[in-house]
């Protein structure tokens, strides 16, 4: 028998066969309803190069299918600009005020959102109808709030908390140009210098007592965040030799420091009113006075810095005196019990008056050049019954011991850090 092929058909048979082709791969593609009800139901008449629309139920669809048709959550962060508040990121967001009010009434944590620092983020979660959804803001390297909508459009909160590991980290150096330059030297930072010229300011005037060759040793927490450096921690202990004297700081669980027998490093008096600065002049009682060229007597200590350097009362005390005269300039005295006056010249500006109570510590003025003063400075004198005395060597009135309930607890801490200081500088002189 010949064989028959398409080419040799008759036209209207080749359409009669595409179009019966075209039929059953429709019907492959779209099966109709399940055998038991082909029979009892009418096949629709197709019609080749229609479009049909598919129709598929979503309600009878499985939940982990469904959830890909969801409005989708969109999650952006928006870092906090200069004088941003919550309303304003919302609105950067495209949030409404509504939501920023919302937001805004969670108890116990919306607080936090009130205190939003330049350079923060806060990381925000949106649906694509422009709602928010939830809220993180990680307002310190290991705790994060996180606000989450609820059911009823409210919202509610909680911190989560990483982990922090501390370890101990030690460094030590010695002064050739500077305390300062010494510190950086040694790997320490800013705060962790001007932390350690605290500690001891209180027997070393680090503004004029340093000299070259002394040296410091210091033992301090750093921690970690999954085993990632996050920050410095305190200062746990430290020594500085000063001239040959050597002084020791351990920090207890109260947070302050004492010496190893238990003595507290806080006085009654700082050594220096100011940071350490260099100064214009020594302890002289016959200094020539460059204003009115002659030999006068300079009961005191110059401490020269740039105007504006803020000044701190070196003790508790009263402002016996406050005001302004050609000698003096801007001046503030103080009386410290019935003994002791200290006495701060040549401010820019005073920031106290007569008769308050000042803190130790606490700024009483600026460095300036009022008065008979050739340059900015501060002029500090320290009286003992009336009587000038050189701040840097007078004997001051012995610091307070630990408490008696905490001393047996301190001695334990003591030796166990005068060890670990102990053996890290034989490490440190092994490796050298």
């Amino acid at each position: 028998m010949a064989k028959i092929s398409l080419k040799h058909l008759p036209k209207p048979h080749k359409w009669t066969i595409s179009a019966l082709a075209g039929v059953l791969l429709v019907l492959i593609l779209f099966p109709s309803d399940p055998v038991s009800a082909y029979k009892n139901t009418p096949v629709p008449t197709l019609e080749i190069g229609k479009r049909y629309d598919l129709a598929v139920d979503f309600n009878n669809l499985p939940e982990a299918e469904i959830s890909a048709f969801d409005n989708a959550i969109e999650r952006k962060t928006y870092k906090v600009k200069k004088g941003d508040n919550l309303a304003k990121i919302f609105n950067r967001a495209g949030l409404t005020p509504q939501e920023t009010y919302r937001v805004s009434k969670v108890e116990d944590h919306a607080s936090k959102l009130l205190s939003l620092m330049p350079g923060e983020s806060l990381g925000l979660e949106i649906d694509d109808e422009g709602k928010l959804k939830s809220l993180s803001y990680m307002y310190s390297p290991t705790e994060t709030l996180l606000l989450e909508i609820n059911a009823d459009n409210s919202f509610s909160g909680h911190i989560e908390s990483k982990q922090v590991e501390t370890r101990l980290n030690y460094a030590q150096g010695e002064v050739s140009s500077s305390f300062w330059n010494a510190g950086i030297k040694a790997n320490l930072s800013e705060n962790q210098i001007m932390s350690l010229a605290g500690i001891f300011g209180w027997d070393i005037d680090f503004a004029l007592e340093l000299r070259a060759g002394d040296s410091f040793y210091v033992m301090y927490e750093e921690h970690f965040i999954d085993g990632e450096y996050i920050e410095n921690g305190d200062i746990v202990a430290a020594q500085f030799v000063n001239q040959g004297e050597t002084y020791t700081a351990i920090r207890h669980s109260d947070g302050n420091f004492y010496t190893p027998d238990g003595r507290s490093l806080r006085k009654s008096f700082l050594r220096a009113p100011v940071n350490f600065k260099y100064i214009s002049s020594n302890f002289n009682p016959n200094r020539f006075h460059p204003i009115q060229k002659r030999y006068k007597p300079h009961n005191g200590i110059d401490y020269r810095a740039a105007k504006g350097t803020p000044v701190v009362a070196a003790g508790d005390g009263k402002v016996i005196e406050a005001g302004y005269n050609r000698f003096n300039g801007n001046y503030v005295f103080i009386q410290h019990g019935e003994n002791y006056t200290t006495k701060y010249l040549h401010f820019s500006k005073s920031a106290v008056k007569n008769g308050a109570k000042v803190k130790q510590g606490q700024v009483i003025g600026y460095v300036g050049a009022t008065g008979m003063a050739e340059a900015p400075h501060l002029h500090y004198e320290f009286l003992v019954d009336g009587v000038h005395r050189n701040p840097r060597t007078v004997a001051l009135p012995k610091a307070q011991p630990i408490d008696k309930a905490e001393a047996k607890a301190f001695a334990s801490i003591s030796a166990q850090r005068l060890t670990q200081l102990n053996n890290n500088k034989r490490i440190m002189l092994a490796m050298n």
